[in-house]
């Protein structure tokens, strides 16, 4: 057995002398611990809406930051929730940070505190890296999570005893309820206002032999150390014990059924967002349609605005906007459905199913984190390709997660899905995402067999969280803050989008040439004729028209704009008598019919694969960009819409046939 002792260090300075750019009375605290252990929902309970997240200075690793005010005192401390790890060996860009920021003294920005965080029910994989952060003499507070998951499974621990081993304050939290937030309050105050040298944990490895590994032989010393403070403090329950969860993923984590309850669930997902929102959208978007651009168009009639200022705001803005704004119901069920199953502990499962097959099929295990994250917004899963030590694996993930269909691509399949299928869209949108999957697997594998022949498979290292009952406070903050994101950054683009659409439709070119401003028809504009090039190459496709080619140009710059162009260039293309002139979904159908050759539904389908396949958005491909350099990003782009076009022409060929 290694030999154990506590030495004191010299970090007795008080933590505002030891400041690396806060501001002076600040005092800066980190969370750190394990993957899966509770540490983003202790610090979205910490900080509530005083957080932000960003890249850390100097480094492209993206972290969460905010203030902790303690309630009910004039305390306020900055507060950063540090990338998972389980030990300070790095393997990641992201887990350098974490590992410099705890051994560097010299690194700015180095913690006056680590509250760091322990899971009850899983305590031994968490006591080796607090070994590692207790060995770097820094004050430590330890927040003892899952608390009543290790209680429901019959494990004790004795929190006193735990505490008098380690030398630092140990303080039982669950933060779902808020309980024990303001004990590890008090504890993190003490800690920062103690004028003490600080205890640092010192392990005496075992003498080994001239050739054995020391760090080999430090990290025996730490597990051994661990197993002592295990066998003191924690009861453990009869061994031949299943507990519920155990029970519950024997099915779904299970080879035969796992894929199976998966593709279930998702499609369940799909189909309640498209069946629910219905009504909803159909009562926003008539109410856009209706009385405000009426009260809007009566406004600018009684203030004698010109006409352009008047088109611009009915048929460029409240037109495209508004249908935009009536797909909000449908975001919020959907990241509502989402962040149920994210809460309750069924999205790790998911995440370990699909794995197994995506090594089965050559591609790292890793990768599914990025592209979990890629079906909300391909822009941070390519910046949680960070998560990858090996740089060749974030150039082959990078290279699939923009076929990952983001949030931004739902409300393009819903508006179609609806107008053609009806009653069956839920399944349609299920089938485009999974579709999409397949197209992450099998372009996977012809990057594997072809530019990325050289890279090994990597074996994915997830803990699976216990099952849970969802609170109405995680679930409502994780929606809020997903979708505050899309209509923070699709409002912007969704504005500049239809107002440059609208001013490029208003110039009169080729035919009207010499028509006043605003008076063309939208198809004898600058728009339209661009829109007019573009759109033959998709005749085998089947929707060779102007209006299709339009909404795919302006998705090129976010897919937020499609469907707002899909209403402008409609708007702006209606008959003289507008009660006559039928819905959007009838022009729809219309046009699609033409371009088809009789044969609608395969053309639409078509144009859905392609807006799936293609390009996401500018600011993928600026990421892309970052992350993997010019080179990659150009060859992925190419090949993007290579594939769409492909992809698109078969299916309208194969399902004229069919259909």
């Amino acid at each position: 057995m290694p030999e154990l002792s506590v030495k004191s260090c010299c970090a007795d300075a008080h933590p505002a002398e030891r400041r690396h750019g806060a501001a002076a009375g600040t005092p800066r605290v980190v969370l750190v611990g394990n993957p899966n252990v509770g540490k983003s929902t202790l610090f979205n309970a910490l900080t509530g809406a005083r957080q932000h997240v960003g890249n850390w200075p100097g480094k492209t690793v993206h972290v969460a930051r905010g203030n902790w005010h303690p309630g009910g005192t004039a305390d306020r401390w900055e507060l950063t929730d540090l990338p998972g790890t389980y030990s300070l060996v790095p393997r990641s860009p992201d887990e350098e940070l974490t590992r410099d920021l705890l051994t560097d003294p010299d690194e700015p920005g180095r913690p006056d505190l680590v509250v760091v965080i322990a899971d009850a029910a899983n305590l031994a994989r968490n006591l080796y890296l607090l070994a590692e952060i207790l060995a770097t003499g820094l004050p430590c507070v330890v927040a003892l999570t899952m608390t009543d998951i290790a209680a429901a499974r019959g494990i004790g621990i004795d929190v006193p005893a735990l505490a008098a081993r380690l030398g630092a304050p140990v303080v039982p939290v669950v933060p779902r309820r808020r309980q024990g937030l303001a004990a590890l309050a008090d504890a993190v105050r003490d800690e920062l206002s103690a004028h003490r040298p600080r205890p640092t944990l010192l392990l005496t490895p075992a003498r080994g032999g001239p050739d054995d590994d020391p760090d080999l032989l430090l990290a025996e010393a730490r597990y051994a150390w661990a197993h002592d403070i295990l066998a003191a403090v924690r009861t453990d329950p009869p061994a031949d014990r299943p507990t519920v969860s155990d029970r519950v993923d024997r099915v779904l984590t299970s080879r035969l059924f796992g894929i199976p309850c998966f593709l279930a669930v998702m499609w369940l997902v799909f189909t309640a967002t498209t069946t629910l929102a219905k009504p909803l959208q159909d009562g926003l978007g008539g109410f856009f349609d209706g009385p405000v651009a009426t009260a809007a168009g009566h406004g600018l009639d009684a203030a004698h605005a010109p006409d352009w200022l008047s088109g611009l705001v009915v048929d460029g803005l409240i037109a495209g906007v508004g249908q935009l704004l009536s797909f909000v119901p449908l975001m919020v069920i959907m990241f509502v459905l989402l962040a149920v199953l994210e809460d309750s502990g069924y999205m790790a499962r998911a995440a370990f199913v699909v794995d197994s097959l995506m090594r089965r099929l050559g591609l790292p295990g890793r990768a599914f984190l990025p592209i979990i994250v890629g079906f909300g917004c391909n822009v941070p899963a390519l910046a949680g390709l960070r998560i990858l030590g090996n740089a060749r694996q974030r150039l082959l993930v990078g290279m699939i997660v923009p076929y990952v269909s983001c949030s931004a691509r739902l409300t393009v399949y819903v508006l179609l899905a609806s107008v053609f299928f009806g009653s069956s869209a839920g399944t349609v949108v299920f089938a485009l995402y999974v579709l999409s999957v397949l197209l992450v697997v099998g372009v996977g594998l012809l990057l594997r067999r072809t530019l990325f022949r050289d890279l090994a498979a990597e074996a994915l290292v997830l803990e699976l969280p216990p099952y849970r009952l969802p609170t109405f406070r995680v679930v409502g903050a994780q929606t809020w803050g997903k979708l505050a994101g899309f209509l923070r950054t699709a409002s912007g683009i969704i504005v500049a989008t239809v107002t440059a659409v609208w001013l490029l439709s208003a110039i009169p070119f080729g035919a009207a040439a010499g028509t006043e401003f605003g008076k063309a028809p939208i198809e004898h504009s600058v728009f339209g004729a661009a829109s007019r090039s573009v759109a033959p190459a998709f005749a085998p496709a089947g929707f060779d028209d102007w209006h299709a080619a339009a909404a795919l140009g302006t998705g090129f710059v976010a897919k937020e704009a499609v469907v707002a162009t899909i209403a402008q260039t409609y708007s702006a293309d209606a008959p003289d008598d507008p009660h006559h002139a039928g819905s959007l979904g009838t022009r729809l159908r219309a046009t699609f019919d033409e371009t088809s050759g009789g044969h609608p539904l395969p053309a639409v389908l078509a144009f859905m694969v392609f807006l799936l396949a293609y390009t996401p958005c500018m600011a993928t491909v600026a990421t892309q960009w970052r992350e993997m350099g010019p080179r990659m990003t150009l060859l992925s782009t190419a090949l993007q819409l290579a594939v769409a076009w492909l992809l698109a022409v078969a299916v309208c060929q194969v399902g004229s046939l069919l259909w």
